[in-house]
Parts: structure tokens; sequence; C-alpha cells
């Protein structure tokens, strides 16, 4: 039987070319500016090179010698703890811990809600893109209180966060001019060489790129 170690030589990201979570690992191995193979697949058709690794075959799968990783969250843990620099978590306990607990609220609050909206019937959708709007919006003075999601650096919220609004064009969510603060803050994300660089191919058909300045 071949073994992990033996297949990959070097750091392997096996990844969904238009999966959200998938997207927010992609952003933090670019932005950590990490050396890894980034192998593209349909999920509903994975590799038999990733199943001998990840019997689910699901996306994210992140492969490094003998390490295999298949949750987004975790592996983007992993890759800034393996590589420190530049940090994309503030270094004291309480920071990372309240970071955490922001990552986990945005995914049960406007990941889950994204997910109603790509996999639902019509109506559900329909609700769910209601209630995603209605709760960006509510959520503008966190937007509004720093250059970047509660904090003057960028972090690992971030990566979250803008695979999640580089979307709404595409699912039909179009924001007021009463949060333009949520524009002007996503707009800072994309214009970034990390997030650039992260977008597949049909992920750069989903909004226009814009031009960097």
């Amino acid at each position: 039987m071949v073994t992990v170690n033996t297949r990959r030589s070097v750091m392997t990201l096996f990844s969904s070319p238009t999966c959200a979570l998938s997207h927010c690992t992609r952003l933090a191995l670019h932005e950590k500016g990490v050396t890894a193979e980034i192998e593209y697949f349909d999920p509903s058709d994975p590799p038999e090179s990733l199943l001998e690794l990840n019997p689910n075959g699901t996306s994210p799968t992140l492969v490094e010698r003998d390490l295999v990783l298949y949750d987004s969250r975790i592996i983007m843990e992993y890759l800034d703890e393996r590589f420190p620099h530049p940090p994309l978590h503030q270094m004291d306990p309480v920071s990372r811990a309240n970071a955490r607990m922001i990552i986990k609220r945005i995914d049960q609050d406007w990941y889950h809600l994204l997910d109603e909206i790509l996999n639902s019937g019509e109506k559900k959708s329909a609700r769910a893109k209601k209630m995603l709007k209605e709760s960006l919006i509510a959520a503008v003075p966190l937007f509004a209180a720093n250059e970047f999601f509660l904090s003057e650096d960028f972090s690992l919220i971030d990566c979250s966060l803008a695979p999640l609004l580089w979307r709404l064009p595409d699912i039909g969510i179009d924001l007021p001019e009463s949060a333009s603060v949520i524009d002007a803050y996503a707009q800072r994300l994309f214009k970034r060489d990390a997030f650039h660089a992260s977008l597949s191919e049909e992920e750069q058909e989903m909004a226009k790129v814009p031009v960097k300045k």
C-alpha cells in the first residue's frame, strides 16, 4: 500500500473551485505565502488520489507528508501555526479565543444561510437570502469599527469573510447604500494580492475583480 508520505512530497490542497469554505482556505494559504500545490476537483466526482487520503472526498483537504486535514477552519488554524509569519491571529490567548468565537458565529449565522441559498428549494432559498441580507446590514457597526473586521490587522476572520462577501452579487444580494461600509471593507480585501491569487477561474466569474490602484 502506498503511504501518504511517499505520495505527497510537497504540501497539497485539494479544493473545489466554487466552495466558499475552500476559498477561505486558499486565501489563508496565499496570505501566509506558503508554497503548495492546489488541485481543483469536482466534489461530486472526487479523484482517486484524494479518496485514498480522505475517503469522504471532502473539500478542502490539505495533505502534508503524513498529515491529512479536511476541515477548512482546522486547516486555516494549522497554516497559521505551522507558518508563524505573518501571523493571522493575535498572539495573546484571549484575543485568539475571541477570534475563534467570531469565526464560529460567522459560520453559524452567515455560512449556514449561504448554504441554504445555494442548496435549498426556491422558497427556502429566498427566505435565507432575505435573512442573510438583513443580518449583514445589522452588522454594519462591526464592519465600520476598524480597517479590518474588529481589528486594525488582517486576520483569519477576514479570510473567513472575504469569500462570503465576494459571492453576494452571484447569489443576488445587493446591499443598500446604508451598508456602504461593508462594500468599502470588502473592496479592501478584494484588492489584496493574496485574494487575487486565491480565486479559481470559476470564482473570477462570480464578481468583477476590481482594478488594483
